[in-house]
């Protein structure tokens, strides 16, 4: 059967909505990322909201963990933990007092019932099933052989909530109902409740799950559409149920966002697949509270979050065109969740280098400059501004990251310390530190030390001789820079200055045997 509700027609308001149980994976940030957007384009709000109902897996700073990575993606919340709001309180342990009158209401509608079996029992109950190579399930085919107010007289119910025995409510799943339902992204979806278990709604410690939880804040808080990932599916005919019971006409539109895939295409991604193909899987980097351990994140890596953003976007969506660099205002403008696939989007880590490289090709010198700097102060290079910005313009065309920055240019504010033994092989025969010799005597010579004008004065020295450039370049190079590699070497003899040039050559002719 069709479930009659009235769609929300009211202002657009979607969640996040995390457990603050680990750092925030990134497909949770693109999660976040699809609900912004559709918030965004149709001028609505987007909520953050932490479920942290399951108390034993809470760790602590995951909650500032979630905050910081949203405000470094630019998904700043219109509302929710804090960043205040009317709705509140937005983390559910603090919203206890609130479920337990739902949880009473469904019970005594009859579309919930106490059960009392012992974790003890139950594990029987699984293992017995086991060895006859069934799965148990607590549903409407095993609930009436079981503990619970169903079963028991209500003197007896009444006695053991009196006595302090555990007990948890349980939703009754109504029989062999077909649950048909319209998810935005798959189209119409059906369930039938006799594949369905009675999920526990309520727990004798005060805590609902996440199911009676999730339903009542999304209605009290007004949620217009749910957009959550494929994980979810599954729980979508017990959450309409959930509406139906409770008495509330109205509910959100559901929208289920394809996995997030391994690079090989197989299997959900995980911290283990970024461990072990070198890559991080976060936004942010994380330290584990109790091991210690560190996870890696894309902040820390060196990616920019308009790379990252842009990145996650693509995974599953796309504009419909051959477009794939978007700022945020363009994602606004492009997003809709009819351009959302269903299937599972392949990860491709390389495609998320090559994201940043464009990301950083677009900064402004003197915007990769001010990025530069801190790297070089680590290092404990002094240098003017005027230096760093005409470095960086030379050699960002090489970068991926801010960090490749001194791998590619170091040679700029410090002489090699080694020389590249292929190089030597290679292009250093005998006559070259002769040869060398008189190009440093040549170089004393020269009164303006601008490439143009040493490259002027440099080639007229090498026609006079009748030497070949490519005889005597690559082992300057070398004595330069360390390596074959390296911007143009005119360049490179203004940049470093006359008195450094010079010196670098002299010490290599020392050096290299």
């Amino acid at each position: 059967m069709r479930q009659n509700f009235k769609i929300m027609e009211a202002k657009v308001r979607v969640r996040f909505a995390p457990s603050p149980t680990g750092p925030l994976h990134m497909g949770g940030v693109r999660t976040a990322l699809f609900n912004y957007l559709f918030a965004k384009k149709l001028g609505g709000d987007f909520l953050l909201r932490i479920e942290d109902t399951d108390q034993t897996r809470y760790v602590p700073g995951a909650e500032e963990y979630i905050i910081e990575s949203l405000k470094w993606c630019g998904l700043v919340p219109d509302e929710g933990l804090g960043f205040g709001g009317e709705y509140g309180p937005y983390r559910q342990s603090e919203r206890k007092a609130i479920y337990r009158q739902y949880a009473d209401q469904l019970v005594e509608s009859g579309h919930a019932y106490y059960a009392f079996d012992t974790p003890d029992e139950l594990d029987v109950l699984r293992k017995e099933a086991e060895e006859n190579k069934t799965v148990f399930s607590y549903d409407l085919h095993t609930r009436n052989k079981l503990n619970n107010s169903l079963t028991l007289p209500a003197e007896e119910v009444q006695q053991k909530i009196a006595n302090g025995d555990a007990w948890v409510i349980r939703f009754k799943m109504p029989e062999n109902v077909d649950v048909i339902e319209k998810d935005l992204i798959r189209g119409e979806v059906k369930f039938n409740t006799n594949q369905l278990d009675d999920k526990v709604l309520f727990k004798a410690d005060g805590m609902p799950t996440y199911h009676l939880a999730n339903v009542v804040d999304d209605h009290l808080m007004k949620i217009s559409h749910v957009i959550r990932g494929e994980e979810w599916l599954p729980s979508m005919p017990l959450h309409v149920l959930l509406y139906q019971a409770l008495g509330w006409s109205e509910r959100p539109q559901f929208a289920h966002l394809p996995l997030i895939l391994k690079p090989t295409g197989k299997g959900k991604l995980s911290k283990r697949d970024g461990d072990k193909m070198g890559f991080p899987v976060f936004p942010l980097l994380w330290k584990d509270p109790k091991s210690g351990e560190l996870s890696r994140g894309y902040r820390e890596d060196g990616y920019f979050p308009e790379a990252f953003v842009n990145l996650l976007a693509l995974l599953g969506w796309n504009a419909g065109t051959e477009q794939e660099f978007f700022s945020m205002d363009e994602l606004i403008e492009n997003f809709s969740l009819e351009r959302v696939v269903k299937s599972g989007a392949r990860f491709d880590p390389e495609k998320a280098k090559w994201f940043n490289r464009h990301y950083l090709q677009q900064k402004s010198d003197e915007e990769l400059a001010e990025l530069f700097k801190p790297i070089l102060a680590e290092k404990e290079v002094v240098a003017d501004d005027a230096k760093v910005i005409r470095v960086v313009a030379m050699i960002k065309e090489r970068c991926e990251f801010a960090h490749d920055l001194w791998e590619q240019g170091s040679y700029f504010f410090e002489a090699p310390t080694s020389y590249d033994e292929k190089t030597i092989k290679k292009k250093w025969k005998a006559e070259t530190p002769d040869m060398l010799r008189e190009i440093v005597a040549m170089l004393k010579t020269i009164e303006n030390w601008e490439a143009g004008a040493v490259k002027e004065q440099f080639s007229a020295f090498m026609n006079e001789k009748g030497w070949g450039f490519g005889v005597v370049m690559a082992p300057i190079r070398l004595t330069l820079v360390g390596s074959a590699q390296g911007v143009d070497l005119f360049d490179i003899f203004e940049l470093i200055g006359q008195d450094e040039t010079i010196s670098r050559i002299e010490k290599a002719i020392e050096t290299i045997q």
